[in-house]
């Protein structure tokens, strides 16, 4: 989401975020809202009282969304008001325990369903598929893509390795593979470099999609702040759905596209009345911040 260098601004906005929604129990859900709450804060230059005063127009983070609905259930002490009432506006609320009112989930019938999406499903898969339906598609498609990635160390999938930087990666016991990056090429056409590397002593090249210089090769249009109908993107992510077309009539809070990024989606919405004038992104793009999503008359 680029705030790599702002930790110490996400943490300020951890506290301040965490103080909005009323001091939360901090369980692996809840610190998430807040935490999801915090980069929303720090990604759109947001204080506390900026917040507050816009409630009713930003397009909240879902997770702080569905929070403030009582999807997972009534925090210590209520919901703060009138923020939960400014960001919900019609929105449906749960009242009372979540679970309570869902229907029954067939595990035996989702486990089916998976099987016939993915290789391999274990009990595990099936649970967290439960949980975290999206999530767990991702990473499956994901792991289709580039293989079990869970034998390299966090800072290698992450950031990948320093040209000259040598390292070991084990398969399983007494399979294990050495590896060194060599160099990588200059980016081509369709955006893509040569990485060189020695696998166990032996030169290799392939060619891996640079998705920075991608983004960097196609110039996407930035909202203009100061004119109303245009709608920026909240933050970097990925356009996952869009709910709207050209010609469509709109309301203030009206649902207009979804964004993921690091696990966080946020539904942006419309801050005024309207008719669409056009959409300017599609479904499984990447946009950076304020890049500019559609324009409502």
């Amino acid at each position: 989401m680029g705030l790599g260098t702002k930790f110490k601004e996400v943490k300020k906005a951890y506290v301040r975020g965490n103080q909005m929604l009323g001091d939360l129990i901090k369980v692996t859900p809840s610190s998430k809202i807040v935490g999801d709450l915090a980069q929303f804060m720090v990604q759109n230059g947001l204080s506390r009282a900026d917040v507050e005063a816009k409630a009713e127009e930003l397009s909240f983070p879902r997770s702080v969304v569905e929070f403030l609905q009582g999807y997972i259930g009534i925090p210590y002490g209520g919901f703060p008001e009138p923020f939960r009432s400014k960001v919900l506006k019609d929105l449906p609320r749960v009242e009372g325990r979540p679970g309570a009112s869902m229907t029954a989930l067939d595990l035996r019938k989702l486990e089916d369903e998976l099987k016939e999406r993915n290789d391999e499903i274990t009990p595990e898969d099936v649970l967290s598929a439960a949980m975290y339906p999206d999530v767990f598609q991702q990473f499956k498609d994901f792991t289709a893509t580039f293989g079990p990635l869970e034998c390299l160390n966090t800072r290698l999938f992450l950031q990948g390795p320093k040209v000259a930087e040598e390292f070991e990666v084990e398969l399983e016991r007494g399979k294990t593979l050495h590896i060194k990056a060599l160099a990588l090429g200059d980016v081509n056409r369709a955006g893509q470099r040569q990485v060189f590397f020695e696998l166990n002593g032996q030169v290799r090249s392939i060619l891996v999609k640079d998705t920075q210089a991608m983004k960097e090769m196609h110039f996407h249009p930035k909202a203009l702040k100061d004119v109303k109908g245009q709608i920026g993107a909240p933050m970097p992510g990925k356009v996952i759905d869009i709910k709207v077309k050209v010609g469509d009539k709109v309301t203030k809070g009206t649902p207009l596209c979804v964004l993921s990024a690091m696990k966080m989606e946020t539904m942006v919405t419309a801050p005024l009345e309207g008719t669409i004038a056009k959409v300017h992104v599609t479904r499984d793009m990447t946009l950076e911040g304020d890049d500019l999503i559609l324009e409502i008359e």
